[in-house]
């Protein structure tokens, strides 16, 4: 069951290894790896939290809120760009036996996608995050994204 706990283990700042297709919708595009930071901090008192991720590789700042439904026992994760400015569509879902599973609809190049966001691998020290697209209601995924996040000295939360 997931609880407003379950993103918790993600406050504070990390060190960001990511590897991302050229290509979001093609499998045998080529991966580019850089680093960034990012930062995460609760708000709500747990049931939400936001992050700021530097994307210095792409010249920007990415944000993710996300909302725990106390209702339906789900998050939603809501992710902008400081390119656009927009808040994309949420992916929802939940976390079990240490797995966060969230999907939801979007476009990319015109074209409509679904998108799994999934969380894993979860530590004190190190969680991973990677994100895939499918263009057929999720028969099949593409992997675009990786994140590797290992928390920094300074970055443990307090309490």
């Amino acid at each position: 069951m997931s609880s407003p706990r379950d993103f918790d283990f993600f406050h504070g700042e990390w060190e960001v290894l990511h590897r991302r297709r050229t290509d979001f919708l093609q499998p045998d595009s080529e991966w580019v790896e850089f680093t960034g930071v990012s930062r995460c901090w609760p708000l709500f008192d747990g049931d939400a939290n936001v992050d700021e991720i530097d994307l210095p590789y792409l010249g920007s700042k990415g944000l993710t809120l996300r909302l725990f439904d106390r209702e339906t026992e789900q998050w939603s994760l809501s992710w902008s760009s400081s390119l656009s400015g927009k808040l994309f569509p949420p992916v929802t879902g939940r976390f079990e036996d240490g797995r966060g599973a969230f999907h939801g609809d979007d476009t990319h190049d015109g074209k409509d996608v679904r998108v799994r966001f999934v969380w894993s691998g979860i530590s004190g020290t190190g969680a991973r995050w990677e994100q895939a697209f499918s263009v057929d209601g999720g028969e099949t995924w593409v992997t675009n994204w990786t994140m590797e996040f290992t928390r920094t000295a300074s970055g443990t939360p307090a309490g």
